[in-house]
């Protein structure tokens, strides 16, 4: 980056990256479709599995981590019941709440679907490593440019 312009091989780098991270994404959708989930049921599963302390989560917090709203959510969670890969239980604090809990077979489906994509990133690995470091460098020099255009409106 020279004088807070982007130069070819800096559009490279970004135009790489991306392409990386769409391959990661095009090969986890096509997983997850493989085994009779939407993308979006994919993350759901995910998101429910990664909670801290393995704590259930409500819908509500579900629809936070989806970005989708609530009443999406509910029908996102409704398909997953129907497929077995999630159950319903109140809340033991608060019985107007309902969490949301993995069933074994989500378990099971999201075992496979890690296999395939710690497989993906150990593919997509070599072009990463040489990729970060230059796209952390256009990240640090983009951030001084905007630094120096805030000064300069002030």
């Amino acid at each position: 980056m020279r004088n807070g312009r982007l130069e070819l091989a800096d559009y490279v780098t970004l135009a790489q990256f991306r392409e990386a991270v769409r391959r990661l994404c095009r090969e986890s959708e096509g997983a997850a479709r493989r085994r009779g989930l939407t993308p979006q049921q994919h993350q759901a599963l995910l998101s429910i599995k990664a909670t801290e302390g393995g704590e259930a989560l409500s819908i509500g917090r579900l629809a936070e981590r989806l970005g989708i709203r609530p009443h999406s959510t509910v029908e996102l969670v409704d398909r997953l019941v129907q497929l077995r890969l999630v159950e319903r239980r109140p809340d033991t604090l608060d019985h107007r709440r309902v969490r949301v809990f993995l069933t074994q077979r989500a378990q099971s489906v999201l075992d496979g679907l890690a296999e395939v994509h710690l497989r993906e990133l150990r593919d997509i690995r070599p072009a990463l490593e040489v990729m970060l470091p230059r796209v952390e460098r256009l990240s640090g020099a983009a951030d001084g440019a905007a630094t120096k255009l805030a000064d300069r409106a002030e």
